[in-house]
């Protein structure tokens, strides 16, 4: 069973929770998230936390439940405070400029690659080897990241390519004679 539904979820200052019969709508200081509840969970708003139950007892409306809390919990997280990932480019050459709602990015290819950054994320790129992906919405923020990455990800070499910040990369020996 899962004890991830058990817990409440903890509405910060500054952030306005709306509960529709099936919706809700978290709006905060950097921006608006709603999101579509399933119908085996039910949300409540007891003071400055939101409290979840499932409406049936079968394990999968258990599990949705805890699925749904952890969902409510990072849209919470993402309009108050926001989310980031890091990449870093490794390879001699290999460099990135954002350029207004583009990524400029050169990858050893024959051709610069552009990437449109979507709306509601902000790419900045402190160095030229270094990328910053910005957001509210979580799933959006790890998807464009990586997208970015899948353009060349690390080969297992040299370890060229553009990887996470945090990744580690396990390099394999080179073939002997």
């Amino acid at each position: 069973m899962s004890r991830v539904a058990k817990a409440p979820v903890a509405i910060p200052s500054g952030v306005e929770v709306t509960l529709d019969s099936n919706r809700v709508k978290i709006k905060g200081p950097l921006g608006q998230l709603e999101q579509e509840l399933h119908a085996w969970v039910k949300v409540d708003q007891d003071g400055e936390q939101l409290v979840f139950q499932s409406t049936d007892e079968k394990q999968e409306a258990v599990a949705m439940t805890g699925t749904f809390r952890a969902l409510v919990n990072n849209m919470v997280h993402g309009v108050s405070k926001g989310f980031e990932r890091r990449l870093e480019l490794r390879g001699v050459g290999y460099r990135a400029q954002a350029q207004g709602q583009k990524l400029n990015l050169t990858l050893g290819f024959s051709h610069p690659v552009e990437y449109p950054v979507p709306e509601g994320i902000t790419i900045e790129t402190p160095s030229n080897t270094e990328v910053v992906v910005k957001g509210i919405d979580k799933q959006l923020v790890g998807e464009v990241a990586a997208k970015i990455r899948g353009y060349r990800p690390p080969e297992p070499y040299k370890g060229k390519g553009v990887r996470y910040q945090d990744e580690r990369v396990v390099l394999k020996e080179a073939k002997k004679k």
